[in-house]
């Protein structure tokens, strides 16, 4: 990482999920869709239109004790006695009898070392939505190791595996998927079809690694030196252009895609030229009426494009906005959901940066505030032995708002939607 209410109920087909994979890699993706408990079933029936969702199939096939097949085809008389008894089960139906505590979970993004995923058992237990891998070198089983942590996850409903394999400085697990040179060389060296191919060959390795996202590629515009402690963006960057950014960047995006794994675009609104690096300390971008002239035109194509998931910086916009992005209703909401109508998945940048604390928030009360505004997952950094103390706060947190009304349900409901729509996950199966 550098990193009103709004109801989606899953009609329109902007929004991609991932896709099965190819019978050349391990398998699918690690989720296992189990059928609803008993009580949602009862709520929403066990048949009916599952609003153009379709369940990542188990690489191991069969499903867990006591859950149904997502394949079983209910016989005639069953479909007719359901459907004469029962409403139509639809997404925003389950999801409307889910507690605020599995809703806030859901939302919750934990970090873990690669070479120690089961470091964080105990909270994929519990129901967190993603787990991200930080290192810099991942063991050759990585993807065993995911699958019997993922396999803790209740209801069937796996967490998002994800990290930051951007290529040059940024990469986690090289030694698995491939070196790939930085943003800044393949855009001055290659052209789109040769960084898209690139992208394919290693999200290919990631998701035989059972790596479900990557939060790249990079959109903002730079060309100065960096990544360090004052620029957080430098060869990060695949140009200071907005054309060749957007064209280069969306290309790495659609490798991914094709190869399994959703692409993350970052840092929205543009971070390229900020005052500083968000992780150390406050800083601003370039005014807001220059920002939209070239740093938004790479996100506005990815929009465009369809690309499934934004992530959102920790630097506060002049002109636009006097707080992080991350928390800022008029970025998140009004700019990028209003205004670019990005109905996907929104992730923020870490939480944990000192921007965020610079601007009077702690980790907890800056999650429940971006998800407030907009936000559907949120990243966090902590020491291992503070992970699980870290993502218990947030949770709280986001309950306590919940009950308050300072974050509404719906807006947790529209947050779990995109988060199961990307994961490809039919709560209806």
């Amino acid at each position: 990482m550098s990193s009103g209410v709004h109801v989606d109920c899953g009609h329109g087909s902007a929004y991609p999920v991932l896709g099965p994979r190819g019978s050349g890699h391990r398998g699918a993706v690690s989720v296992v869709v189990a059928a609803v408990t008993a009580a949602l079933v009862a709520a929403c029936g066990a048949s009916g239109p599952t609003d153009g969702l379709s369940p990542i199939q188990s690489r191991q096939g069969t499903p867990s004790p006591g859950h149904t097949s997502v394949d079983a085809t209910p016989s005639p008389a069953t479909t007719s006695s359901t459907s004469a008894s029962t409403p139509r089960c639809t997404p925003s139906r389950v999801l409307a009898t889910w507690s605020l505590r599995r809703l806030a979970w859901q939302t919750v993004v934990v970090p873990a070392q690669e070479t120690d995923v089961a470091a964080v058992r105990d909270l994929v237990a519990a129901g967190a939505g993603g787990v991200i891998l930080f290192g810099s070198r991942a063991p050759g089983d990585l993807g065993t190791r995911l699958d019997r942590l993922t396999a803790m996850a209740p209801h069937g409903i796996h967490p998002l595996v994800m990290t930051d394999e951007e290529g040059g400085s940024v990469q986690r697990m090289a030694n698995l998927v491939g070196s790939m040179p930085s943003a800044r060389t393949m855009g001055a060296t290659m052209t789109p079809r040769q960084i898209r191919r690139l992208a394919h060959r290693v999200g290919a390795k990631m998701a035989d690694a059972d790596i479900a996202m990557n939060l790249a590629p990079v959109l903002d515009l730079d060309d100065s030196p960096g990544p360090n402690s004052t620029n957080p963006i430098g060869t990060r960057s695949f140009s200071i252009r907005a054309d060749i950014a957007a064209a280069d960047g969306l290309a790495f995006a659609r490798g991914m895609r094709r190869a399994g794994v959703v692409p993350v675009v970052k840092h929205f609104p543009g971070l390229g030229g900020a005052t500083g690096n968000t992780e150390v300390r406050a800083a601003w971008t370039k005014p807001w009426n220059e920002l939209k002239k070239r740093g938004l035109k790479p996100f506005r194509a990815a929009v465009d494009a369809g690309m499934p998931a934004v992530m959102t910086s920790n630097a506060r916009v002049p002109g636009l906005t006097t707080i992080p992005a991350s928390l800022s209703y008029a970025a998140t909401r009004r700019v990028l959901r209003r205004h670019l109508g990005f109905t996907g998945l929104v992730i923020t940048d870490s939480l944990s940066a000192g921007a965020v604390r610079a601007a009077g928030y702690d980790v907890s009360d800056a999650a429940a505030r971006a998800l407030e505004v907009g936000a559907d997952m949120v990243l966090f950094n902590a020491d291992p032995p503070r992970v699980a103390d870290v993502a218990g706060d947030i949770v709280r947190a986001v309950v306590a708002a919940g009950r308050r009304g300072a974050l509404p349900r719906a807006r947790l409901e529209a947050a779990a939607l995109h988060i199961l729509r990307v994961k490809n996950v039919d709560v209806c199966g």
